[in-house]
């Protein structure tokens, strides 16, 4: 098989004869990548696409030492000169990637891939040390470039759609309940949770269901703003935001939870998590578990750790029940929310892409291409099936939380949320 060797004229768009060494370059990037729905071309230079495919987009490469080190290492070299301005999308970038994911998932990973990604795993091990500065290069931003473009409870991770129409504040207010409605809050019980975020989830709990929280996290601007949001909204009796890693958590509670924080634990660290759940909540409690994840192994992107989430490991389904099986957890249900997850990013890259000259003024322009391409990767990867966004909810063997049916997570007239008591004023928080 092979692939037409042409070179656009800018001018005239008329084609003829190529570069007989770009074109052959070209040709064996898409042998790398895989034959793939886009067109490859050099700036002012040769084209090649696939036969008998209708690319969906051109991805236009500067130069040549460019070209070379995407034969050496596609996903790295892509994502390191997108960032740099050596390589342009002329099409929907996310569309691209998805077609790239495609491939990549059909191929597998190759030596000299899963070798640098093993020593990027050494390299971010998510131990006492090793967590707090990974979460610190991406949660210490500074929360006012989370504000851009986040919701207003600056909820970071994937909400829940009613209907693919809902508004983005909408669909995260619903996330918070829906998570809730699973535990199966009551007034007066005690949670903890790790990984916390800016606090909205923990807020929620208390205000709208009548509990009292202890939250942990290890990002001190994600701290700070959520201990200023429980004092403005009267919740500071009820909630208590620790700065600390969630191995440190101490306590006896009745529900354990974690949103969107097992992508940080890291599979050599899931024995550590799982006995900080059974320490927390013992053979009587319960919890849930909200997080990335894959549907078989392997290995996360590398550019998306070097660059954006350094430490982070997506876990399979099997990996994640691997924390729970030692303690005798038994998984009381299990649902994947990929297509909500889409949607969640697919806002938020068209908040980001309205601030992005903002952005650029704050940082530079090279972090808000990288950041453009981490958010449109996100999606690409959702659409191409290759990461699931799972919620697990599970028991103690001697919990006596487990509803009957699933009637309680969609409430309507005749089954109403449980509402908040009129005595909530008077409940304690939660202490060691």
């Amino acid at each position: 098989m092979s692939f037409p060797d042409v070179m656009l004229n800018k001018h005239s768009g008329q084609a003829h004869g190529a570069f007989p060494l770009e074109t052959w370059l070209l040709r064996q990037l898409f042998h790398s990548i895989g034959t793939i729905p886009i067109r490859l071309a050099m700036k002012d230079g040769a084209g090649v696409s696939p036969p008998g495919a209708d690319p969906v987009a051109t991805v236009v490469v500067s130069d040549l030492p460019t070209l070379f080190k995407l034969m050496a290492d596609p996903e790295m070299a892509f994502g390191e000169a997108y960032a740099d301005g050596r390589i342009e999308v002329e099409g929907d970038l996310a569309e691209v990637l998805a077609a790239i994911y495609r491939a990549w998932e059909r191929s597998g990973g190759g030596l000299y891939e899963r070798f640098t990604s093993k020593c990027l795993n050494w390299l971010q091990d998510n131990s006492l040390d090793g967590s707090r500065n990974n979460i610190h290069r991406h949660y210490d931003l500074g929360n006012d470039f989370y504000e851009l473009w986040l919701d207003p409870q600056l909820v970071y991770t994937c909400a829940y759609f009613a209907s693919p129409d809902d508004t983005l504040e909408d669909a995260q207010k619903a996330k918070l309940d829906y998570v809730c409605r699973k535990l199966q809050l009551q007034p007066g019980e005690r949670v903890v949770e790790a990984g916390c975020g800016w606090g909205a989830l923990a807020l929620h709990m208390a205000e709208s269901y009548g509990v009292s929280v202890r939250a942990f996290n290890i990002s001190h601007e994600q701290i700070a703003w959520a201990r200023m949001q429980a004092a403005s909204r009267g919740l500071s009796h009820r909630v208590e935001f620790i700065e600390d890693d969630y191995r440190s958590i101490t306590g006896k509670y009745d529900a354990f939870v974690s949103v969107g924080m097992l992508e940080h634990v890291g599979a050599a660290h899931y024995a550590d998590f799982g006995r900080t759940i059974h320490r927390a909540v013992g053979d009587a409690g319960r919890g849930l578990l909200h997080f990335i994840g894959r549907s078989h192994k392997g290995e996360f992107s590398r550019w998306i750790r070097k660059r954006i989430f350094p430490g982070a490991y997506v876990p399979t389904l099997g990996e994640a029940v691997s924390v729970l099986q030692p303690h005798r957890f038994a998984v009381l249900d299990v649902e994947n929310l990929r297509l909500h997850y889409v949607r969640t990013l697919e806002c938020w890259l068209e908040r980001f892409e309205r601030v992005a000259a903002q952005v650029s003024a704050k940082y530079d322009p090279w972090f808000t291409r990288a950041w453009r391409l981490y958010l449109a990767g996100s999606i690409a990867a959702f659409r191409a099936n290759t990461l699931q966004l799972f919620q697990i909810t599970f028991g103690g063997p001697e919990s006596k939380q487990i509803s009957w049916t699933r009637a309680s997570l969609y409430p309507c007239a005749s089954n109403p949320p449980i509402s908040r008591p009129a005595d909530a004023s008077t409940w304690k928080p939660a202490t060691s």
